[in-house]
Order: structure tokens, then sequence, then C-alpha cells
């Protein structure tokens, strides 16, 4: 089953068409790449996913939700089996890495502090980023703290993470092993879909590929991995 369906969906902002005839399918273990200059489309896409711009037109479904017609009190229960990755981090400055994790996961029902525990220092390591618990976020590198953000994404073990140009504010390196690492999480099960201006790094770490320009958005994975079509 689809994790997301759209088919013949139209995306506004502002009473302006971003995009219109969108059509998608994607499921678990896929890695997605949406592509395109700034302003085509691509974090409003993003964002209609989980709730947070409405869609105009056509059929939307995401993890079983009808996001045409979603009612605002279910949207955080949508978001709950989503991990989501800002470009900016969004971490809390004032509190330690273990205690925005734990923040987290206490939001999100859990109560028990051993599990709770358990959680954190398995998506620490994950992320390799196990001695890092007891830093503030301003202690911490631009890469580093991305890799906090993952932890903080995938804690709730979601099916969907969604990452809004995870790379942007870093060096090509660091930006690589960010890429690498949500590869990783996605041939691990999750369904991965990333915005990107870094087109080499679709050729490294190989997935699906849609292009958003002139209100459309086009399938142009054959153009930078061509073994993908048959898949």
């Amino acid at each position: 089953m689809a994790l997301i369906k759209y088919r013949n969906v139209e995306i506004h902002q502002q009473e302006l068409c971003v995009l219109n005839d969108v059509n998608l399918e994607l499921h678990k273990g896929e890695f997605v790449y949406l592509v395109g200059k700034v302003g085509s489309g691509k974090t409003s896409l993003l964002k209609t996913f989980y709730g947070e711009l409405d869609i105009a037109a056509g059929e939307a479904e995401v993890m079983g939700y009808d996001m045409l017609h979603i009612k605002r009190k279910h949207i955080p229960q949508l978001r709950r089996k989503l991990g989501i990755i800002f470009q900016d981090f969004q971490l809390l400055t004032d509190r330690t890495v273990y205690d925005n994790l734990e923040f987290v996961l206490r939001a999100t029902g859990w109560k028990n502090k051993g599990e709770i525990k358990g959680r954190i220092e398995e998506v620490l390591t994950l992320v390799g980023m196990s001695n890092k618990g007891y830093k503030l976020p301003n202690e911490l590198s631009g890469g580093e703290q991305q890799r906090i953000v993952i932890a903080r994404a995938v804690l709730n073990s979601p099916d969907i993470i969604l990452a809004d140009e995870p790379t942007g504010n870093l060096d090509v390196e660091t930006g690589r092993a960010i890429a690498g690492l949500l590869h990783d999480i996605s041939e691990a099960g999750a369904l991965v879909v990333m915005t990107t201006h870094n087109l080499q790094l679709l050729r490294e770490f190989p997935g699906k590929v849609y292009r958003c320009t002139d209100h459309l958005m086009t399938d142009v994975t054959a153009e930078y991995n061509p073994a993908e079509i048959d898949n």
C-alpha cells in the first residue's frame, strides 16, 4: 500500500497556483528527491504531506488520511507518524541534546523513564552521536546539529521521513554524510522524501527523482539513475 498517494493534485500559495496535476505514489523503503529552483513548489509539496498547506484540488492520501478533508484536530495525529527535518534545525537551544529528545518522547506519550533513556541512546547511536547527549545545541557543529535533528525525527520509528534541504547549510563533506545517513534510514524501511539543490547527491545516493518546474512535477529519475527505472 502506498504511504503517499496523490492524483491530479493542485497546490496553491496565497491564491497562486504553485503546482498542478501532481501524481505520486510513494512506498516504504523508497528514497525520493524533490529538485527544482527556489520557488518551484518543492517545499510547498512537502508541507501538504504534513498538513501545513491545504490542497486546492485532486485526491491526496498520506498514511491513510484524506488530505483534502482532514480535520484540524487530526493533523497532530498524522504528524506523530511522520519525521520532519528542517534546514534550520529548530532545536530547543536552552536544553541539552538528551532533553530535546526526551521532550519529544514525552510529548508523544512516552512515560517510562527506562524506555525513554533506552530509546534516546538508540537513536543517538544510530546517528553517530552517542557521546553528545549532554551538550547544548550551540556547542555542536552544524553537521552535528543536523544529526540530532535526524535522531529526533526517527524517535517514534515513523514510516515517513520528510527532509527539507537537510544539507543546505552544511559543507560538502558533511552534507554527503547526512544524505548517506538518510539513505541508510530508507534502506532500513522508511520512506524518505528529501528536497535538495545538490544534484551530486542524486548520483551518489540513488533514488527516485522528481523535478518541479513551470508549475509541474515530472519524474526525471532516468536522468540520474537509469537502473532505478527497472525497479
